[in-house]
């Protein structure tokens, strides 16, 4: 792996964290961490080899997890020492200051799943299963019974009798090749054929997955990012996340999840900190940045979040998505900015950066299982040509125009309260001339701060109006003040009166934030 630049976890470094740390990160997410089904042969160290016709790419899906309770080989300097190596890392990122977020793939696992590194005393999951069953809650999977696994692509010398439900909810022993045929659906006690659910007494499944989150939460991280947590039922969650909140109550849970109608009961009655804002805020800024939609859908984006938007996760890149300096989107990162204004202040909650996103990583090389698609493969053993020369080179605490960016404006949503704790108030219903510009206040306690986001092509001078309503309700007093470009450090004067409008200038693909001296 070292000949194209893959990394090891010794390899994030003290020096790399406090960059991090300097950058305005406050976590750090490690994806891939927990061994998954791969085609590199580390038999020497008694791990068994995985059959290549059933693992995606040459470093497999790091969702397709074969052992629950180890590391993944590949980021160990030591393959022996892979579990040392790991808590090293999460000391190492907590003397940085930074919390510690890994995978949970409660889903699905790999078809060859076999933890060698379960603690005593654990049962394997399926080591107990009645596999003449297709359902029984007692199971750990589904079976196809009297059927052979037997994807449409076909799948060599690998046997699997009877065939095992797919991941993505295949039902079958043929699922195609656009399936997620290198996983095995889990089982929490739903009868897929008629929907019952089955959970009293609590399925063997529920207590296996709270085992393997009580283990990792023991290793001493700080929080799960739970892979498609939607197609685990609710119940479940609400069970396990008070569980595990009852020993560590500072344990924070992220849930990817994809449907709206679901966010109320993941939140309130699941228990998750904070859902993926991807089908409206995401979606929603997509369709600015690559189809010129109006601004003004903006509105209606929060406003369908509306009751759950401190528990959002902003983004704008994550492994799934297409780069945004990719051609496939931008071309360019700085084309991204406003939109990336947006996503991380537009409410208190958090914003996640990709790795090598605020360096406008592009994405474009053919990497692999998946080709040049404008995203950073998860497959293959593989390394991001700007992270790569910014370590190269030293760069930590060099310069660079795209990462500054990125620096400033995360720095900022830490430090102004305004930002990290204050309220927002939407401008674009007294400001229907802007469709390529996105308007807002944000507010708290003597504080206040205009931004406004180009999205255009071009610099714009134009007026933004501040209604009468938004004094009332924020407390603002009308006057003369004195701003501040939090972003660009230039001074003005503005008149604050109710229904006023006031001149502002933003740079294409930019963003201004005033902070006006009201106090």
């Amino acid at each position: 792996m070292a000949q194209n630049g893959c990394g090891k976890l010794a390899d994030i470094t003290t020096d790399v964290l406090q960059s991090l740390s300097r950058l305005g990160v406050t976590h750090v997410w490690y994806t891939g961490v927990i061994r998954h089904a791969t085609q590199t042969d580390y038999s020497t160290h008694g791990i068994p080899v995985n059959n290549a016709h059933v693992v995606k790419g040459k470093a497999g899906s790091p969702y397709a997890i074969v052992d629950y309770y180890d590391i993944d080989p590949d980021l160990a300097v030591d393959v022996d020492q892979r579990q040392e190596e790991f808590d090293q890392l999460v000391e190492r990122s907590h003397r940085a200051g930074l919390k510690v977020i890994i995978d949970f793939v409660p889903n699905h696992v790999a078809r060859q799943y076999h933890s060698i590194a379960r603690p005593n005393g654990v049962a394997d999951l399926g080591e107990n299963d009645d596999q003449g069953m297709f359902f029984s809650p007692s199971n750990n999977f589904y079976y196809i019974t009297n059927q052979s696994f037997a994807p449409t692509m076909g799948c060599g010398d690998y046997v699997e009798q009877p065939a095992r439900a797919t991941g993505n909810d295949c039902f079958n022993a043929t699922p195609s090749e656009n399936d997620w045929y290198e996983t095995i659906k889990l089982n929490y006690g739903i009868d897929p054929w008629n929907g019952s659910r089955h959970f009293n007494p609590i399925p063997d499944t529920w207590h296996k997955m709270l085992h393997i989150i009580l283990y990792w939460a023991s290793r001493g991280i700080d929080g799960l990012r739970c892979d498609m947590a939607h197609m685990v039922p609710v119940e479940f969650w609400h069970w396990a996340i008070s569980e595990v909140k009852q020993r560590y109550p500072d344990m924070i849970f992220i849930a990817e999840i994809y449907d709206v109608n679901l966010y109320d009961s993941y939140i309130h009655y699941g228990g998750f900190d904070y859902l993926y804002d991807k089908v409206t805020l995401y979606d929603s800024l997509i369709n600015i940045l690559k189809y010129n939609h109006s601004t003004q859908e903006l509105t209606h984006c929060w406003q369908t979040i509306n009751p759950w938007r401190e528990h959002m996760l902003h983004f704008m890149e994550n492994h799934d998505e297409v780069r945004l300096a990719s051609r496939h989107l931008c071309s360019d990162g700085r084309v991204a900015r406003p939109a990336v204004v947006v996503s991380a202040t537009l409410d208190k909650c958090p914003i996640m950066v990709y790795m090598g996103q605020e360096l406008g990583e592009k994405g474009d090389e053919a990497e692999g299982y998946r080709g040049a698609d404008g995203r950073t493969t998860i497959f293959d053993y593989w390394s991001m040509s700007t992270v790569r020369q910014w370590l190269l080179k030293n760069h930590l605490n060099g310069r660079n125009g795209l990462r500054d960016y990125y620096k400033k404006l995360l720095n900022l949503c830490r430090n102004e309260r305004a930002i990290a704790e204050g309220e927002m108030f939407d401008l674009m219903y007294v400001n229907p001339h802007l469709t390529r510009q996105y308007a807002y206040l944000r507010y708290s306690a003597g504080e206040l701060i205009l931004i406004v986001a180009n999205f255009a092509d071009e610099a714009v001078n134009t007026q933004v109006n501040v209604p009468d309503h938004a004094f009332e309700h924020l407390g603002i007093k009308p006057g003369m003040y004195r701003a501040i470009d939090l972003m660009h450090r230039s001074q003005s004067t503005h008149q604050l009166v109710p229904n006023g409008n006031l001149e502002v200038s933003v740079k294409a693909h930019d963003a201004i934030m005033l902070k006006f001296f009201i106090k």
